[in-house]
């Protein structure tokens, strides 16, 4: 029989060993250089992400070493962005959290007025502390503190935003449907009908029955913008 020390030496020097090979297999930030874009590139992809009646008009703000800022301001109320990986679900689904490590994730997405008033703000949280190299659990525990102490606006109404570019790049499946984004509040697929997410139905995607809710109705690919560069 093997001593007892020798057994807790044994079981210390097992866990000791998977500690380091799940620390080694733990996802890691590229560098930031990786998630950057070229300006005209960007601001081109930012405006594919809704017909051209609203991007014309649409503020636009480009990704920079200290956050999102305006290079073209709007007169329509609306915001036109890249999201990046660090824009993945906050909560749910948990397999998709880990898209904050993918530098070549782009989603552009056109919030309109109430959206900007309430959604980027949340939106401009999470990209911060993604560049801050924080993990998908940190960055849903700040956003979930933020939210409590009055630091995020209230999601009390329903907002939309385009996400319409041709060109989107959303994680290893590439780009998908054109498709409304639209920010229901505490909404969960129950209310929606249990629509399955496969038949192009509405569905909530992410984050559902919390404030950051977020239901996907994809449209006709016909509406699908392209990015063009002047």
């Amino acid at each position: 029989m093997i001593p007892c020390k020798t057994r807790i030496g044994m079981i210390a020097l097992f866990a000791g060993l998977i500690s380091i090979a799940l620390q080694a297999q733990s996802p890691k930030y590229p560098p930031l250089s990786e998630y950057m874009m070229a300006p005209e590139a960007e601001m081109a992809l930012a405006k594919s992400a809704a017909p051209e009646n609203v991007s014309e008009h649409a503020t636009v703000m480009l990704l920079t070493a200290s956050g999102y800022k305006t290079a073209a301001p709007g007169d329509n109320g609306f915001v036109c962005i890249v999201m990046r990986g660090w824009t993945a679900p906050t909560f749910t689904p948990e397999a998709d959290r880990n898209l904050v490590y993918d530098s070549q994730l782009r989603a552009p997405i056109c919030f309109n007025p109430v959206a900007v008033r309430t959604v980027l703000p949340y939106e401009e949280l999470r990209t911060k502390l993604g560049m801050e190299g924080k993990s998908p659990d940190e960055i849903a525990a700040v956003v979930e503190r933020a939210y409590v102490k009055g630091d995020l606006p209230r999601m009390e109404a329903v907002a939309f935003a385009y996400m319409f570019s041709a060109d989107q790049k959303l994680g290893p499946a590439g780009a998908w449907h054109p498709h409304m984004m639209v920010f229901t509040p505490y909404y969960t697929d129950a209310m929606l009908g249990d629509n399955s997410g496969n038949d192009m139905l509405p569905v909530v995607a992410s984050d559902a029955g919390t404030p950051f809710a977020l239901t996907v109705i994809p449209v006709d690919h016909s509406l699908a913008v392209h990015a063009r560069t002047r």
